[in-house]
């Protein structure tokens, strides 16, 4: 373990400069230590820098997961981490709905458009999937992601 001492640290830093910490440390983190520095973050006693601390923690790492067959080991160790972190939970689910998509494995239309806004914004910018895109651009929640999916959609045809 890399020694990364408990929330609330060091008394001279304010949480902006713990955030910023947060976010090195989660980069630099090995998958093994992964895990317990988002649980050490998250006893942090400014819960709202945290859980941002660690959302972008959980975005990042998703991108790079995304089709990686590891994604589901470690969905669910962070899933474990984040369990009492609605905002977190959803985010990881959200997640687990485009990576579905990004890997053709099963997935239902309801649950596109009943994901957050976040979603179908993010599964416009990333997804490729036709029918995926063509539900969006048709039935997309707010009008930048529909026109942002049919967008894509033109783009894949040329």
């Amino acid at each position: 373990m890399s020694g990364w001492s408990e929330a609330g640290t060091q008394p001279d830093e304010d949480e902006h400069q713990r955030f910023n910490r947060y976010l090195q440390q989660l980069e630099d983190v090995c998958r093994e230590d992964e895990a317990e520095l988002v649980r050490v973050i998250l006893r942090d006693p400014d819960e709202v820098m945290a859980q941002s601390a660690v959302a972008r923690h959980l975005d990042r790492r998703s991108r790079q997961l995304l089709t990686d067959p590891g994604f589901d080991d470690w969905f669910h160790a962070m899933a474990t981490e984040v369990a009492e972190h609605e905002f977190l939970v959803r985010r990881l689910h959200d997640w687990m709905l485009l990576r579905s998509i990004a890997v053709n494995a099963p997935w239902r239309p309801e649950d596109v458009l009943a994901a957050s806004d976040w979603f179908q914004r993010t599964a416009v910018q990333i997804l490729t999937s036709p029918a995926a895109l063509r539900l969006l651009a048709s039935d997309g929640r707010t009008r930048r992601v529909r026109t942002a999916a049919d967008r894509r959609l033109a783009e894949q045809r040329r």
